[in-house]
């Protein structure tokens, strides 16, 4: 299948491409479903959002969304905590109900049950209609790491070394990044109507080649949404140099 890549030359044209998608969404469907990502990827796309909604275009009030992921061990209020993270860069922004803004709970006491009620509660209110992706330095979406074999449901995972290292510099030191976290699995991202995946910058050039040019592996897990039917991939310049 020809994937769906959009190449940028600015960041204004990328964000308000990708805000636009999900801003005709809720326009069309009010009580639209969202699965929405933290990391640096998506941040200036809520930046747009939070821009439209200021300026009456577009309303969360009916609307839901379900994070992909969350970080095992870390309080709600730490300031790296994926439900700070969109607490301030989105939530407090517009008039989605709070309740209704839905991140996997790191802190559960029994971290399996949590997985199991969180996929149940995607069950029960999904298909997500729009996910949100970032694609990681080493092909993972979400969570999921490269391996012999990829889980599909809601999962605590392992982090590489080399996630902890990349997602160090939000942090004081590397000792502090958590080692494990909740994540959707490829299965469950695979459930959403459309996918939208951003990825900025030079060092992401070799890995949106792999994933989207290259063999469907479990050693690049992004490379899965090739067998999706409706992906959207909006890259800066740098990120698409090799995909043209």
């Amino acid at each position: 299948m020809k994937m769906n890549i959009r190449i940028f030359e600015n960041e204004e044209d990328l964000n308000a491409t990708g805000a636009g998608l999900i801003a005709s969404l809720l326009q069309t469907k009010p009580r639209a479903v969202l699965g929405l990502a933290t990391g640096s990827s998506p941040v200036g796309i809520y930046k747009q959002l939070i821009t439209l909604y200021q300026k009456g275009l577009v309303s969360f009030s009916q609307a839901s969304s379900f994070n992909l992921d969350e970080y095992v061990g870390l309080p709600t209020e730490h300031r790296e905590s994926y439900r700070s993270f969109m607490n301030e860069q989105l939530f407090n922004h517009i008039d989605m109900d709070l309740a209704r803004t839905l991140v996997p709970d790191g802190q559960a006491a029994d971290l399996e049950q949590e997985c199991n009620s969180y996929e149940q509660r995607l069950d029960d209110r999904g298909p997500v209609d729009l996910q949100l992706l970032g694609i990681g330095h080493n092909g993972h979406i979400g969570f999921n790491e490269p391996g012999t074999e990829l889980t599909g449901r809601t999962h605590v995972v392992d982090l590489k070394d080399e996630t902890r290292k990349a997602n160090a510099r939000f942090f004081d030191s590397l000792e502090e990044v958590p080692a494990q976290a909740i994540t959707m699995g490829v299965g469950t991202i695979l459930k959403a109507k459309q996918i939208l995946l951003i990825a900025r910058g030079e060092e992401k050039a070799e890995i949106i080649r792999e994933a989207f040019t290259g063999p469907i592996t479990t050693a690049c897990p992004a490379s899965l949404l090739q067998c999706h039917p409706n992906v959207v991939v909006l890259l800066d310049r740098a990120a698409g140099r090799l995909v043209r």
